[in-house]
């Protein structure tokens, strides 16, 4: 499903990394990790990714601040899903303020990931 997809996963905890890791490859996607929001911002200096899922509280930089990063500095247009365990308004709304296309909560479920993934890629290659 996510065949020929580069995608950089930023989390903090090795296990859902590991999780969210196994779920894309298994959907045939390339995934690099960074276990915090500077070590994606390091690696987005280097590479090109289709899709960043960018949790979006970590330490030394959380996911809020990477984003706005990536965007105001980098001027990175890449899609960007925050992930959290919050299922509050105001964070989806932090999420969109930072400059995240969208965000999916946790835990995450293959099918529902793979379609958000699909669904975010075309809406951004729309308005790019």
């Amino acid at each position: 499903m996510l065949q020929g997809l580069k995608i950089l996963v930023a989390e903090d905890n090795e296990l859902n990394q590991k999780i969210a890791g196994f779920l894309l490859q298994k959907q045939n996607a390339t995934v690099d990790a960074a276990l915090n929001g500077r070590e994606a911002v390091e690696l987005l200096k280097k590479n090109s990714y289709d899709m960043v899922l960018m949790d979006v509280h970590m330490p030394e930089m959380d996911g809020f601040e990477a984003t706005e990063y990536i965007r105001n500095t980098l001027k990175n247009n890449v899609p960007i899903i925050g992930v959290t365990a919050s299922y509050w308004q105001e964070e989806y709304d932090l999420c969109l303020k930072a400059g995240m296309n969208t965000c999916i909560t946790k835990p995450l479920f293959p099918d529902s990931l793979c379609k958000l993934i699909l669904n975010v890629i075309a809406e951004n290659k729309l308005t790019s």
